[in-house]
């Protein structure tokens, strides 16, 4: 294992902000974070595939990258599949994986940039589809007491694009693998945004996970841009979601307003009462889309999604989002909130 001194992380973040780390390693087992971590008086930033991040700053610890291989299929009964796969491996690569082998669960988060260690931290989701439906347990080493924790779904408390990682937990666990419980028989998740339409626009008429992944995959295409073309972390701001009665005050003096009945608990209050807004349509009604100020702005298909046009700053794109909160909350009284972490 190889510690490289004052290393640019450039290539290392898909919003391709040109921040430098004082120390950097990768490790691809278990004992050699272990030993990597006995070589650093305080916690070191652990780094994924660096697709949910802006980074404002130069780090000035020990930045340890992770590259932990592997999937495998560890278990399985009369309708599951339990897949252990390396918390180092592509997001994405993992759903074509499971494609070929006719597993079933992941096919409505494709594209979804990232690696598997990053996957159950953000409770990623997508097209009605989050990684709680499919999520069994993972491994984390515990940076504090050097020994490794199982974590159940209920242990990693899921909420939209949250886990006790993210809070309680945050900076004190290294996720080392996941293990996923995958359908031998797939059941479709095709109501949600415009999947079915681009089914119908590819002439499906037999459903298959391999039809709704490419389906998935086009409508991405063309919304979101592709971060090897131009830097960005995918949404910048989760979906706010508001009490009915706001809504419908909102309703009354913005008919356009887009949102969606939510099911499932809300903070803890239950399903129902709740409506979640489209907050890329909230930034766009404040004339954000397609803005830009020197090399930072937002996507011009997609107000949702910030972009480096080339040499911003994570500070000038961290401003940026800060004026945008601010609009929003001025324009509708609706608090945004990043998704993307700020370092």
């Amino acid at each position: 294992m190889n510690i490289t001194e004052n290393i640019s992380l450039q290539p290392y973040n898909t919003f391709g902000i040109n921040v430098s780390a004082h120390h950097f390693s990768s490790f691809s087992t278990q004992d050699q974070l272990a030993e990597l971590l006995t070589m650093t008086p305080v916690n070191p930033f652990i780094l994924g595939g660096g697709s949910n991040i802006l980074l404002t700053r130069d780090i000035d610890g020990l930045v340890l990258k992770n590259e932990i291989p592997g999937i495998d299929l560890v278990h399985e009964d009369d309708e599951y599949l339990y897949v252990k796969v390396g918390a180092g491996e592509n997001w994405h690569r993992f759903v074509l994986y499971c494609l070929e082998r006719g597993w079933a669960g992941v096919e409505n988060l494709s594209l979804i940039p990232g690696n598997v260690g990053a996957a159950p931290m953000q409770n990623i989701g997508a097209y009605g589809v989050e990684i709680k439906d499919v999520f069994h347990e993972l491994e984390a080493y515990d940076i504090h007491e050097r020994k490794v924790y199982i974590f159940t779904l209920n242990d990693c408390e899921f909420g939209y694009r949250e886990s006790v990682f993210k809070r309680r937990y945050r900076d004190r666990f290294v996720i080392l693998n996941v293990t996923f419980r995958l359908r031998k028989q797939p059941v479709f998740h095709t109501n949600y945004g415009a999947i079915r339409e681009q089914l119908d626009k590819m002439g499906v008429r037999e459903l298959s996970i391999k039809a709704i992944s490419q389906a998935v995959i086009d409508i991405r295409s063309s919304k979101l841009p592709d971060p090897k073309e131009i830097g960005n972390a995918g949404s910048f701001f989760k979906n706010p979601t508001v009490p009915n009665e706001k809504f419908n005050f909102l309703r009354a003096e913005f008919p356009a307003i887009v949102g969606y009945p939510v099911t499932g608990d809300v903070g803890g209050a239950g399903a129902g009462g709740f409506t979640k807004l489209a907050a890329g349509w909230l930034i766009e009604q404040c004339g954000w889309k397609g803005f830009r100020r020197g090399d930072a702005g937002c996507h011009a298909r997609q107000a949702l999604v910030l972009v480096n046009f080339g040499k911003a700053t994570g500070r000038e794109i961290f401003d940026l989002s800060e004026e945008i909160l601010v609009s929003v909350e001025k324009k509708f009284g609706v608090t945004l909130e990043r998704e993307v972490n700020i370092l």
